[in-house]
């Protein structure tokens, strides 16, 4: 039946539906990430991070079972079992059956995949980091231990993808994004129970006061949160009328049939971790002693916020609309998403960019306690935000060429990207090692205008033009009106001494909390309020698509 044949009952009982579960994900998204910002936050305070060689040695070891997560899942979880779940529910048991032999096989491969992972730690801390003046051998053996405690996390992220996938797959998307929330009450939990026994950052940041309790207590509570966001699943899928029974049996499961498109994905994801390898090294030449590894990871939080609530949540109303449009070679209507989803995005980024660099002193503030190192960590995050724009632009053009089956360009693409990034990072290494951090952050941030520009012309060349000057002008425009919003912003955060030691904005949390929260209501009144005055025709559309992402219709 084709979607003009539904029944009109059927179309408006179809979208409330799709209108709660958008809204019950996206909530969960951002519960999720504001607690994952307060954990970060309290891990700072916990063990330090600008100038700590813990920090630093927690950073690389807890960052790990992500980067050998990724590399594996991208060629073998999203290329081979999530379609095979999708396709699943289409038999006649509802794909219980096949469904067990993927899950089965999935963690069976990932348990595999976390032994010799665990057991390889010394040579993957050996790989990411490296020794400096202020990083010597009691660091690097920190960071193994570390890693011990971390590596595990790897086959909870496998069940967590594998048990989620199949709930979305049964149209019960909550959990999937409410589990993380688990995550970071554990997490913070542990942190705070550290805090209690071990004392704060000032105790903790050498690690030659590392003992196996303050190691096992740390990084361990951090794998448990893992497992709880993983294993929480479980409970959700017997309320789908799901039951696991482990199946060995894997023939027919579709192993064969990963193809040429799962290879360029997986060749995309290996080229991207080879590029965050150097990045990882260069960082640790300023480890314990300026902004290094932790200050670099929690600053990317900080910039990925807006990211993450704003161009995540807006594209992902266009995705679906332009996969239809690719699928049905409507290329008009795509050029015409495309256009449009960047306008929107980048009319609430523009503002993003310009807000998060006026705050970025407060915003240190919560990560920081010293206004040194408050400092750095906020040259940290303004040399970030210079990427917001084209970063999350990117995230919109590849999903253009996936939505056309095309994950070849992207590759090339990638590896022109991951080529300018090393080089910079390369010559990031040759700085004082203060300003590592820093030169580090600003390098992937002009890496990803260019990364921006390639991709927008490799795609206008694939689809024909797509804009350019309206996409141009409106961002003008953009500027226009943020420009006297920035100058608010930076006059109300000289007024209550967000640039001075001892300043009220970054005197104390609470402080730091009120300057942020005066200084983005009035460079949000300030620009807003110019795009209304002016009656800007991307206002609407993207205040209507916001609210049908995140409100219930």
């Amino acid at each position: 039946m084709s979607e003009a044949e539904i029944p009109a009952s059927a179309s408006s009982s179809r979208q409330p539906h799709i209108g709660r579960a958008s809204a019950l994900m996206a909530s969960g998204t951002i519960v999720s990430r504001l607690l994952g910002f307060v954990k970060a936050a309290v891990l700072a305070l916990t063990i330090g991070q600008v100038g700590s060689a813990a920090g630093d040695a927690f950073g690389a070891a807890n960052q790990l079972p992500n980067n050998v997560y990724a590399l594996v899942a991208g060629g073998v979880l999203s290329a081979v079992l999530v379609p095979q779940i999708v396709r699943a529910g289409l038999h006649d048991d509802g794909g219980q059956r096949f469904i067990n032999k993927l899950v089965t096989l999935g963690i069976t491969i990932f348990l595999g995949v976390t032994v010799i992972a665990t057991l390889c730690a010394p040579l993957l801390i050996a790989l990411y980091t490296q020794r400096s003046d202020s990083f010597d051998e009691t660091g690097i053996a920190l960071a193994t231990a570390f890693a011990y405690w971390c590596l595990p996390q790897i086959l909870f992220y496998a069940i967590y993808s594998l048990l989620g996938e199949v709930l979305n797959a049964r149209n019960a998307f909550g959990p999937f994004t409410w589990a993380p929330v688990l995550n970071n009450i554990v997490g913070i939990a542990g942190l705070v129970a550290f805090m209690l026994l071990f004392g704060g950052a000032a105790e903790n940041s050498s690690p030659d006061v590392w003992t196996g309790d303050r190691i096992a207590l740390l990084a361990g509570s951090a794998t448990l949160g893992i497992a709880a966001q993983a294993f929480v699943l479980w409970v959700f899928w017997k309320r789908v009328g799901l039951r696991f029974r482990p199946d060995f049996r894997w023939r027919g499961v579709g192993l064969g049939r990963t193809g040429r498109t799962a290879g360029w994905v997986f060749a995309m994801i290996l080229v991207t971790q080879l590029a965050g390898i150097v990045q990882s090294r260069v960082a640790f030449l300023a480890a314990g002693e300026g902004a290094a590894v932790l200050a670099l990871q929690n600053s990317w939080l900080i910039f990925m916020l807006p990211h993450s609530v704003i161009a995540v949540s807006i594209a992902t109303a266009y995705f679906t609309r332009m996969s239809g449009h690719a699928s049905a070679g409507r290329l008009t209507e795509l050029r015409s998403d495309v256009s449009s989803s960047l306008r929107s995005i980048g009319m609430l980024l523009v503002f993003a960019m310009v807000a998060l660099a006026v705050i970025a002193h407060p915003f240190a503030r919560f990560f920081e306690t010293e206004f040194d190192n408050v400092r750095a960590m906020a040259l940290v995050i303004l040399a970030f935000v210079v990427g917001l724009v084209p970063f999350s632009a990117v995230f919109v053009l590849q999903r253009v060429f996936y939505s056309l089956e095309d994950t070849r360009t992207p590759f090339f693409i990638e590896v022109i990207k991951s080529t300018l990034f090393v080089a910079g990072a390369l010559a990031c290494s040759l700085l004082p090692v203060r300003w590592i951090g820093v030169s580090l952050a600003l390098v992937t941030a002009l890496v990803a205008l260019a990364h921006f520009l390639i991709t927008f012309s490799w795609l206008r060349a694939r689809l024909g033009p797509l804009g350019g000057r309206l996409l141009l002008r409106r961002h003008l425009e953009y500027a226009a009106a943020v420009v006297p919003a920035g100058a608010v912003g930076y006059g109300l955060l000289v007024v209550l001494g967000g640039l001075d030691e001892g300043g009220f904005a970054v005197s104390s949390f609470l402080g730091a909390f009120v300057a942020i929260a005066v200084l983005g209501l009035a460079m949000a009144a300030v620009y807003f309020g110019l795009l209304a005055a002016f009656k800007h025709p991307e206002l609407a559309p993207t205040l209507d698509a916001i609210r049908s992402r995140f409100l219930k219709r």
